[in-house]
Protein backbone atom coordinates (compact mmCIF):
# COMPACT_ATOMS: atom_id res chain seq x y z
CA UNK A 1 0.00 0.00 0.00
CA UNK A 2 1.43 3.41 -0.94
CA UNK A 3 2.12 5.97 1.76
CA UNK A 4 1.00 9.58 1.53
CA UNK A 5 3.79 12.04 2.21
CA UNK A 6 3.38 14.70 4.91
CA UNK A 7 1.25 17.69 4.04
CA UNK A 8 2.69 20.93 2.76
CA UNK A 9 0.28 23.25 4.56
CA UNK A 10 0.43 26.97 3.96
CA UNK A 11 -1.74 30.05 3.99
CA UNK A 12 -2.76 31.56 0.67
CA UNK A 13 -0.78 34.70 1.44
CA UNK A 14 2.51 32.85 2.00
CA UNK A 15 2.67 31.42 -1.53
CA UNK A 16 0.97 34.19 -3.52
CA UNK A 17 2.66 36.58 -5.93
CA UNK A 18 5.35 34.27 -7.37
CA UNK A 19 6.04 34.68 -11.07
CA UNK A 20 5.42 31.97 -13.70
CA UNK A 21 8.87 32.88 -15.06
CA UNK A 22 10.39 31.03 -12.07
CA UNK A 23 9.00 27.72 -13.39
CA UNK A 24 10.93 25.34 -15.70
CA UNK A 25 8.56 25.84 -18.65
CA UNK A 26 9.44 26.06 -22.34
CA UNK A 27 9.98 29.55 -23.87
CA UNK A 28 6.87 28.98 -26.02
CA UNK A 29 4.75 28.23 -22.94
CA UNK A 30 6.19 31.23 -21.09
CA UNK A 31 5.26 33.41 -24.10
CA UNK A 32 1.69 31.97 -24.10
CA UNK A 33 1.31 32.73 -20.38
CA UNK A 34 2.47 36.32 -21.02
CA UNK A 35 -0.06 36.70 -23.88
CA UNK A 36 -2.88 35.37 -21.67
CA UNK A 37 -1.94 37.79 -18.90
CA UNK A 38 -0.81 35.03 -16.52
CA UNK A 39 2.00 36.89 -14.75
CA UNK A 40 1.87 35.86 -11.09
CA UNK A 41 0.74 32.48 -9.82
CA UNK A 42 -2.30 31.97 -7.62
CA UNK A 43 -1.51 30.33 -4.23
CA UNK A 44 -2.46 26.81 -5.41
CA UNK A 45 -0.38 27.20 -8.59
CA UNK A 46 2.66 28.40 -6.62
CA UNK A 47 2.34 25.53 -4.13
CA UNK A 48 1.58 22.69 -6.55
CA UNK A 49 3.31 23.45 -9.87
CA UNK A 50 6.93 22.92 -8.69
CA UNK A 51 5.88 19.47 -7.35
CA UNK A 52 3.87 18.52 -10.46
CA UNK A 53 6.54 19.74 -12.90
CA UNK A 54 9.16 17.71 -11.00
CA UNK A 55 7.12 14.60 -11.90
CA UNK A 56 5.74 13.73 -8.44
CA UNK A 57 2.23 12.44 -7.79
CA UNK A 58 0.22 15.16 -6.09
CA UNK A 59 -2.86 15.60 -3.89
CA UNK A 60 -3.88 19.27 -3.82
CA UNK A 61 -6.75 20.79 -1.91
CA UNK A 62 -8.03 23.91 -3.68
CA UNK A 63 -11.39 25.58 -4.05
CA UNK A 64 -13.17 26.26 -7.35
CA UNK A 65 -11.88 29.44 -9.00
CA UNK A 66 -8.41 29.16 -7.42
CA UNK A 67 -6.56 28.50 -10.70
CA UNK A 68 -6.17 24.75 -10.23
CA UNK A 69 -7.01 23.97 -13.88
CA UNK A 70 -3.94 25.85 -15.08
CA UNK A 71 -1.91 24.08 -12.36
CA UNK A 72 -2.56 20.61 -13.76
CA UNK A 73 -2.83 21.75 -17.41
CA UNK A 74 0.72 23.14 -17.39
CA UNK A 75 2.00 19.87 -15.93
CA UNK A 76 0.27 17.60 -18.47
CA UNK A 77 1.24 19.87 -21.41
CA UNK A 78 4.88 19.77 -20.27
CA UNK A 79 4.76 15.94 -20.37
CA UNK A 80 3.21 15.93 -23.85
CA UNK A 81 4.94 15.03 -27.10
CA UNK A 82 2.83 16.71 -29.86
CA UNK A 83 4.48 14.55 -32.55
CA UNK A 84 3.22 11.36 -30.92
CA UNK A 85 -0.42 11.08 -31.99
CA UNK A 86 -1.71 9.03 -29.05
CA UNK A 87 -3.58 9.74 -25.81
CA UNK A 88 -0.90 10.91 -23.38
CA UNK A 89 -3.01 12.70 -20.76
CA UNK A 90 -6.49 12.20 -19.31
CA UNK A 91 -8.53 14.40 -16.96
CA UNK A 92 -11.50 12.90 -15.10
CA UNK A 93 -14.21 15.42 -14.08
CA UNK A 94 -17.51 14.93 -12.20
CA UNK A 95 -19.74 16.81 -14.65
CA UNK A 96 -19.92 17.75 -18.30
CA UNK A 97 -19.88 21.49 -17.52
CA UNK A 98 -16.61 21.16 -15.65
CA UNK A 99 -15.16 18.98 -18.42
CA UNK A 100 -16.06 21.69 -20.96
CA UNK A 101 -14.43 24.41 -18.80
CA UNK A 102 -11.27 22.31 -18.38
CA UNK A 103 -11.09 21.58 -22.13
CA UNK A 104 -11.36 25.30 -22.95
CA UNK A 105 -8.61 26.21 -20.47
CA UNK A 106 -6.22 23.50 -21.76
CA UNK A 107 -6.87 24.67 -25.35
CA UNK A 108 -5.98 28.25 -24.37
CA UNK A 109 -2.72 27.14 -22.76
CA UNK A 110 -1.85 24.75 -25.63
CA UNK A 111 -2.30 27.28 -28.41
CA UNK A 112 1.44 27.79 -29.03
CA UNK A 113 2.03 24.05 -29.54
CA UNK A 114 1.63 22.24 -32.87
CA UNK A 115 -1.91 21.01 -33.42
CA UNK A 116 -2.61 19.43 -30.04
CA UNK A 117 -5.95 17.63 -30.21
CA UNK A 118 -8.16 17.57 -27.12
CA UNK A 119 -11.36 15.48 -26.96
CA UNK A 120 -14.19 15.74 -24.43
CA UNK A 121 -15.87 12.41 -23.62
CA UNK A 122 -18.98 12.81 -21.45
CA UNK A 123 -22.35 11.17 -21.05
CA UNK A 124 -25.27 12.97 -22.69
CA UNK A 125 -23.41 13.15 -26.02
CA UNK A 126 -23.77 10.67 -28.88
CA UNK A 127 -21.41 7.71 -28.44
CA UNK A 128 -21.06 7.12 -32.20
CA UNK A 129 -19.70 10.65 -32.75
CA UNK A 130 -17.18 10.18 -29.93
CA UNK A 131 -16.01 6.82 -31.33
CA UNK A 132 -15.48 8.46 -34.72
CA UNK A 133 -13.46 11.30 -33.14
CA UNK A 134 -11.30 8.79 -31.24
CA UNK A 135 -10.57 6.91 -34.47
CA UNK A 136 -9.02 10.13 -35.80
CA UNK A 137 -6.75 10.27 -32.72
CA UNK A 138 -6.20 12.67 -29.79
CA UNK A 139 -3.43 13.80 -27.42
CA UNK A 140 -5.59 14.69 -24.39
CA UNK A 141 -8.92 13.29 -23.16
CA UNK A 142 -11.17 15.18 -20.74
CA UNK A 143 -14.29 13.39 -19.57
CA UNK A 144 -16.58 11.92 -16.94
CA UNK A 145 -15.68 8.55 -15.34
CA UNK A 146 -18.74 6.63 -16.60
CA UNK A 147 -18.29 7.59 -20.25
CA UNK A 148 -14.50 7.03 -20.13
CA UNK A 149 -15.17 3.57 -18.67
CA UNK A 150 -17.71 2.86 -21.46
CA UNK A 151 -15.05 3.60 -24.09
CA UNK A 152 -12.45 1.47 -22.30
CA UNK A 153 -14.86 -1.49 -22.15
CA UNK A 154 -15.69 -1.10 -25.86
CA UNK A 155 -11.99 -0.94 -26.73
CA UNK A 156 -12.41 2.47 -28.42
CA UNK A 157 -10.00 4.27 -26.04
CA UNK A 158 -6.34 3.22 -26.08
CA UNK A 159 -4.35 4.45 -23.07
CA UNK A 160 -1.04 2.65 -23.67
CA UNK A 161 0.80 5.97 -24.18
CA UNK A 162 -0.77 7.72 -21.15
CA UNK A 163 1.75 9.48 -18.91
CA UNK A 164 -0.50 11.83 -16.86
CA UNK A 165 -3.83 11.10 -15.13
CA UNK A 166 -5.69 13.98 -13.44
CA UNK A 167 -8.65 13.65 -11.07
CA UNK A 168 -10.38 17.03 -10.87
CA UNK A 169 -12.92 17.75 -8.10
CA UNK A 170 -12.21 14.30 -6.67
CA UNK A 171 -14.43 14.86 -3.61
CA UNK A 172 -17.40 15.64 -5.84
CA UNK A 173 -16.77 12.44 -7.85
CA UNK A 174 -16.80 10.47 -4.58
CA UNK A 175 -20.07 12.17 -3.52
CA UNK A 176 -21.62 11.21 -6.86
CA UNK A 177 -20.69 7.54 -6.37
CA UNK A 178 -17.91 7.35 -8.98
CA UNK A 179 -15.36 5.68 -6.68
CA UNK A 180 -15.54 2.26 -8.41
CA UNK A 181 -15.46 3.84 -11.88
CA UNK A 182 -12.38 5.90 -10.97
CA UNK A 183 -10.62 2.83 -9.58
CA UNK A 184 -11.51 0.85 -12.72
CA UNK A 185 -10.07 3.55 -15.01
CA UNK A 186 -6.94 4.22 -12.92
CA UNK A 187 -6.00 0.55 -12.59
CA UNK A 188 -6.10 0.13 -16.39
CA UNK A 189 -3.80 3.09 -17.03
CA UNK A 190 -0.05 2.43 -17.37
CA UNK A 191 1.60 1.94 -13.96
CA UNK A 192 4.47 4.28 -14.90
CA UNK A 193 2.51 7.53 -14.97
CA UNK A 194 2.02 10.69 -12.96
CA UNK A 195 -1.29 11.09 -11.08
CA UNK A 196 -2.53 14.53 -9.97
CA UNK A 197 -5.58 14.71 -7.68
CA UNK A 198 -7.37 18.02 -6.97
CA UNK A 199 -10.15 18.37 -4.43
CA UNK A 200 -11.99 21.28 -2.77
CA UNK A 201 -12.49 19.41 0.50
CA UNK A 202 -10.65 16.42 1.98
CA UNK A 203 -13.06 13.66 3.07
CA UNK A 204 -11.69 10.30 4.29
CA UNK A 205 -12.44 8.71 0.93
CA UNK A 206 -9.73 10.80 -0.79
CA UNK A 207 -6.92 9.19 1.21
CA UNK A 208 -8.40 5.72 0.62
CA UNK A 209 -8.67 6.42 -3.11
CA UNK A 210 -5.11 7.77 -3.27
CA UNK A 211 -3.65 4.71 -1.56
CA UNK A 212 -5.14 2.47 -4.27
CA UNK A 213 -3.26 3.93 -7.23
CA UNK A 214 -0.96 6.86 -6.37
CA UNK A 215 2.80 6.56 -5.82
CA UNK A 216 4.10 8.42 -2.75
CA UNK A 217 1.99 11.51 -3.47
CA UNK A 218 3.04 14.89 -2.14
CA UNK A 219 0.15 16.68 -0.44
CA UNK A 220 -0.60 20.40 -0.68
CA UNK A 221 -3.31 21.98 1.43
CA UNK A 222 -3.89 25.72 1.45
CA UNK A 223 -5.65 27.43 4.30
CA UNK A 224 -8.08 29.62 2.40
CA UNK A 225 -8.25 33.21 3.56
CA UNK A 226 -11.16 35.24 2.28
CA UNK A 227 -10.44 38.94 2.46
CA UNK A 228 -12.65 40.56 5.10
CA UNK A 229 -13.24 43.61 2.92
CA UNK A 230 -14.41 41.52 -0.06
CA UNK A 231 -16.76 39.00 1.57
CA UNK A 232 -18.97 40.55 4.24
CA UNK A 233 -20.46 37.81 6.43
CA UNK A 234 -23.63 38.30 8.43
CA UNK A 235 -25.50 35.76 10.55
CA UNK A 236 -29.26 35.99 11.14
CA UNK A 237 -31.15 34.20 13.93
CA UNK A 238 -34.32 32.57 12.64
CA UNK A 239 -36.84 29.94 13.70
CA UNK A 240 -36.87 26.87 11.46
CA UNK A 241 -40.45 27.47 10.24
CA UNK A 242 -39.54 31.01 9.14
CA UNK A 243 -36.36 30.07 7.28
CA UNK A 244 -37.71 30.10 3.70
CA UNK A 245 -39.66 33.36 4.07
CA UNK A 246 -36.50 34.89 5.58
CA UNK A 247 -34.68 34.27 2.27
CA UNK A 248 -37.22 36.52 0.55
CA UNK A 249 -36.65 39.21 3.22
CA UNK A 250 -32.88 39.10 2.67
CA UNK A 251 -33.30 39.38 -1.12
CA UNK A 252 -35.69 42.33 -0.83
CA UNK A 253 -33.32 44.15 1.56
CA UNK A 254 -29.94 43.52 -0.13
CA UNK A 255 -31.35 43.37 -3.70
CA UNK A 256 -28.42 41.43 -5.25
CA UNK A 257 -28.51 40.87 -9.02
CA UNK A 258 -27.25 37.26 -8.66
CA UNK A 259 -27.58 35.07 -5.56
CA UNK A 260 -26.55 31.46 -4.95
CA UNK A 261 -28.77 29.98 -2.20
CA UNK A 262 -27.46 26.80 -0.56
CA UNK A 263 -29.75 24.20 1.00
CA UNK A 264 -28.67 20.93 2.59
CA UNK A 265 -31.30 18.78 0.82
CA UNK A 266 -33.07 18.54 -2.54
CA UNK A 267 -36.43 18.75 -0.73
CA UNK A 268 -35.44 22.08 0.84
CA UNK A 269 -34.36 23.35 -2.60
CA UNK A 270 -37.79 22.53 -4.04
CA UNK A 271 -39.61 24.14 -1.11
CA UNK A 272 -37.53 27.34 -1.39
CA UNK A 273 -38.08 27.53 -5.15
CA UNK A 274 -41.84 27.44 -4.57
CA UNK A 275 -41.63 30.24 -1.98
CA UNK A 276 -39.46 32.45 -4.21
CA UNK A 277 -41.76 31.96 -7.21
CA UNK A 278 -44.69 32.92 -4.94
CA UNK A 279 -42.84 36.17 -4.16
CA UNK A 280 -42.41 36.88 -7.88
CA UNK A 281 -38.64 36.26 -7.79
CA UNK A 282 -37.07 34.65 -10.87
CA UNK A 283 -35.33 31.60 -9.39
CA UNK A 284 -34.00 28.33 -10.80
CA UNK A 285 -32.75 25.19 -9.11
CA UNK A 286 -30.00 22.69 -9.82
CA UNK A 287 -30.62 19.12 -8.79
CA UNK A 288 -29.63 15.61 -9.79
CA UNK A 289 -33.05 14.93 -11.33
CA UNK A 290 -32.43 17.29 -14.26
CA UNK A 291 -31.42 15.96 -17.65
CA UNK A 292 -28.06 17.25 -18.87
CA UNK A 293 -29.64 19.66 -21.38
CA UNK A 294 -31.91 21.13 -18.67
CA UNK A 295 -28.94 21.47 -16.30
CA UNK A 296 -26.92 23.26 -19.01
CA UNK A 297 -29.79 25.69 -19.59
CA UNK A 298 -30.14 26.48 -15.87
CA UNK A 299 -26.42 27.21 -15.58
CA UNK A 300 -26.37 29.33 -18.73
CA UNK A 301 -29.37 31.42 -17.58
CA UNK A 302 -27.88 32.02 -14.14
CA UNK A 303 -24.35 32.76 -15.39
CA UNK A 304 -25.61 35.33 -17.91
CA UNK A 305 -27.78 37.14 -15.32
CA UNK A 306 -31.17 36.02 -16.68
CA UNK A 307 -32.18 34.58 -13.29
CA UNK A 308 -31.89 36.31 -9.91
CA UNK A 309 -31.41 33.24 -7.69
CA UNK A 310 -29.94 29.78 -8.17
CA UNK A 311 -31.04 27.34 -5.45
CA UNK A 312 -28.75 24.34 -5.06
CA UNK A 313 -27.24 21.72 -2.77
CA UNK A 314 -23.47 21.52 -2.36
CA UNK A 315 -23.33 18.44 -4.61
CA UNK A 316 -25.27 20.16 -7.42
CA UNK A 317 -23.28 23.40 -7.20
CA UNK A 318 -19.76 21.92 -7.13
CA UNK A 319 -17.68 22.99 -10.10
CA UNK A 320 -19.65 26.19 -10.68
CA UNK A 321 -17.55 29.27 -11.25
CA UNK A 322 -19.96 32.17 -11.72
CA UNK A 323 -18.54 35.62 -12.35
CA UNK A 324 -20.19 38.60 -10.67
CA UNK A 325 -22.00 36.74 -7.90
CA UNK A 326 -23.18 39.42 -5.47
CA UNK A 327 -24.44 37.18 -2.65
CA UNK A 328 -24.40 33.70 -1.18
CA UNK A 329 -27.21 32.78 1.20
CA UNK A 330 -26.77 29.77 3.48
CA UNK A 331 -30.42 28.79 3.82
CA UNK A 332 -29.25 25.81 5.88
CA UNK A 333 -26.00 25.89 7.85
CA UNK A 334 -23.63 23.11 6.74
CA UNK A 335 -22.14 20.82 9.42
CA UNK A 336 -18.74 21.02 7.69
CA UNK A 337 -16.78 24.30 8.20
CA UNK A 338 -14.70 23.65 5.05
CA UNK A 339 -17.89 23.43 3.00
CA UNK A 340 -19.05 26.75 4.52
CA UNK A 341 -15.76 28.39 3.49
CA UNK A 342 -16.11 26.87 0.01
CA UNK A 343 -19.71 28.12 -0.28
CA UNK A 344 -19.03 31.73 0.64
CA UNK A 345 -15.89 31.81 -1.51
CA UNK A 346 -18.14 31.81 -4.60
CA UNK A 347 -18.77 35.53 -4.02
CA UNK A 348 -16.24 38.36 -3.63
CA UNK A 349 -14.12 37.12 -6.54
CA UNK A 350 -11.36 39.14 -8.20
CA UNK A 351 -11.87 42.82 -7.36
CA UNK A 352 -15.56 42.50 -6.44
CA UNK A 353 -17.30 42.58 -3.06
CA UNK A 354 -19.92 40.09 -1.96
CA UNK A 355 -22.36 39.26 0.83
CA UNK A 356 -22.38 35.92 2.66
CA UNK A 357 -25.64 35.69 4.63
CA UNK A 358 -26.39 32.73 6.90
CA UNK A 359 -29.76 31.84 8.47
CA UNK A 360 -29.26 30.12 11.82
CA UNK A 361 -31.78 28.38 14.08
CA UNK A 362 -31.02 27.64 17.77
CA UNK A 363 -30.07 24.07 16.78
CA UNK A 364 -27.37 25.47 14.44
CA UNK A 365 -25.49 27.08 17.34
CA UNK A 366 -22.73 24.45 17.61
CA UNK A 367 -22.19 24.49 13.83
CA UNK A 368 -21.70 28.28 13.91
CA UNK A 369 -19.22 27.99 16.80
CA UNK A 370 -17.17 25.45 14.81
CA UNK A 371 -17.27 27.61 11.64
CA UNK A 372 -16.23 30.72 13.61
CA UNK A 373 -13.32 28.85 15.23
CA UNK A 374 -12.15 27.45 11.89
CA UNK A 375 -12.32 30.86 10.18
CA UNK A 376 -11.00 32.69 13.27
CA UNK A 377 -13.86 35.16 13.16
CA UNK A 378 -16.39 36.58 15.58
CA UNK A 379 -19.83 36.03 14.02
CA UNK A 380 -21.54 39.30 13.08
CA UNK A 381 -25.12 38.72 14.32
CA UNK A 382 -28.09 40.69 12.95
CA UNK A 383 -31.86 40.65 13.44
CA UNK A 384 -34.24 40.02 10.56
CA UNK A 385 -36.54 42.66 12.07
CA UNK A 386 -33.93 45.33 11.20
CA UNK A 387 -34.12 44.57 7.46
CA UNK A 388 -35.64 47.24 5.23
CA UNK A 389 -38.42 45.70 3.14
CA UNK A 390 -40.31 48.81 2.08
CA UNK A 391 -39.05 48.70 -1.54
CA UNK A 392 -41.82 46.88 -3.45
CA UNK A 393 -40.02 47.10 -6.80
CA UNK A 394 -39.84 43.52 -8.16
CA UNK A 395 -36.41 41.89 -8.12
CA UNK A 396 -36.04 41.35 -11.86
CA UNK A 397 -32.90 39.99 -13.58
CA UNK A 398 -31.42 42.47 -16.09
CA UNK A 399 -31.08 39.98 -18.96
CA UNK A 400 -33.22 37.43 -20.85
CA UNK A 401 -31.75 34.32 -22.49
CA UNK A 402 -32.64 33.54 -26.10
CA UNK A 403 -32.17 30.02 -27.45
CA UNK A 404 -31.20 29.65 -31.11
CA UNK A 405 -31.65 26.23 -32.76
CA UNK A 406 -28.15 25.55 -34.14
CA UNK A 407 -24.72 25.41 -32.56
CA UNK A 408 -21.21 24.08 -33.11
CA UNK A 409 -22.47 21.40 -35.54
CA UNK A 410 -23.75 24.22 -37.79
CA UNK A 411 -20.37 25.99 -37.28
CA UNK A 412 -22.05 28.92 -35.46
CA UNK A 413 -19.63 31.09 -33.48
CA UNK A 414 -20.38 33.79 -30.86
CA UNK A 415 -19.24 36.44 -33.36
CA UNK A 416 -21.92 35.33 -35.84
CA UNK A 417 -24.69 35.94 -33.29
CA UNK A 418 -23.21 39.23 -32.09
CA UNK A 419 -22.90 40.35 -35.72
CA UNK A 420 -26.55 39.49 -36.44
CA UNK A 421 -27.76 41.43 -33.40
CA UNK A 422 -25.56 44.50 -33.80
CA UNK A 423 -25.68 44.58 -37.61
CA UNK A 424 -28.98 44.21 -39.42
CA UNK A 425 -31.03 43.95 -36.18
CA UNK A 426 -29.62 47.30 -35.05
CA UNK A 427 -28.93 46.65 -31.35
CA UNK A 428 -25.87 47.99 -29.52
CA UNK A 429 -23.01 45.86 -28.18
CA UNK A 430 -24.00 46.95 -24.63
CA UNK A 431 -27.47 45.39 -25.06
CA UNK A 432 -25.96 41.95 -25.75
CA UNK A 433 -24.56 39.82 -22.94
CA UNK A 434 -22.90 36.43 -22.72
CA UNK A 435 -23.10 34.12 -25.79
CA UNK A 436 -22.75 30.36 -25.24
CA UNK A 437 -22.49 27.91 -28.14
CA UNK A 438 -23.18 24.20 -27.49
CA UNK A 439 -23.31 21.33 -30.00
CA UNK A 440 -26.96 21.86 -30.97
CA UNK A 441 -27.99 25.22 -29.52
CA UNK A 442 -26.69 28.76 -29.11
CA UNK A 443 -27.73 30.86 -26.11
CA UNK A 444 -27.45 34.64 -26.04
CA UNK A 445 -28.31 37.02 -23.19
CA UNK A 446 -29.95 40.28 -24.24
CA UNK A 447 -31.17 43.24 -22.19
CA UNK A 448 -34.67 42.51 -20.85
CA UNK A 449 -36.23 45.54 -22.56
CA UNK A 450 -35.22 44.35 -26.06
CA UNK A 451 -35.88 40.61 -25.66
CA UNK A 452 -39.14 40.37 -27.66
CA UNK A 453 -37.80 42.62 -30.41
CA UNK A 454 -34.54 40.61 -30.55
CA UNK A 455 -36.48 37.35 -31.03
CA UNK A 456 -38.54 38.94 -33.82
CA UNK A 457 -35.53 40.42 -35.65
CA UNK A 458 -33.33 37.31 -35.35
CA UNK A 459 -36.22 35.11 -36.57
CA UNK A 460 -36.81 37.41 -39.54
CA UNK A 461 -33.11 37.79 -40.37
CA UNK A 462 -30.19 35.39 -40.78
CA UNK A 463 -27.31 34.04 -38.68
CA UNK A 464 -24.30 32.94 -40.73
CA UNK A 465 -26.40 33.32 -43.89
CA UNK A 466 -29.14 30.97 -42.68
CA UNK A 467 -32.61 31.48 -41.19
CA UNK A 468 -32.80 30.28 -37.56
CA UNK A 469 -35.49 29.41 -35.02
CA UNK A 470 -35.30 31.54 -31.86
CA UNK A 471 -37.22 31.50 -28.58
CA UNK A 472 -37.02 33.06 -25.11
CA UNK A 473 -36.12 30.63 -22.32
Amino acid sequence: MNEINPKISASSASVAGKSFSELPLSPAMQATLQQLGYLTMTPIQAASLPIALAGHDLIAQAKTGSGKTAAFALALLTNLNPRRFAVQAMVLCPTRELADQVTQEIRRLARSADNIKILTLCGGSIMRTQVSSLEHGAHIIVGTPGRIMDHMERGTLNLEALNTLVLDEADRMLEMGFVDDIAYVAKRCPAQRQTLLFSATYPDGIARLARQFMRNPQEVKLREQHEESKIRQRFYKVENDDRLQAVGMLLKHYRPVSTLAFCNTKQQCRALLEVLHGLGIHALTLNGDLEQRERDQVLIQFANRSSSVLVATDVAARGLDIAQLEAVINVDVTPDPEVHIHRIGRTGRADQNGWALSLCTPTDRNRIITIAQTMRIEPDWHDLSALQNDDDTPLVPPMVTLQILGGRKEKIRPGDVLGALTGEAGFTREQVGKITVTDQYTYVAVARNIAHEAVRKLSAGKVKGKSVKVREL
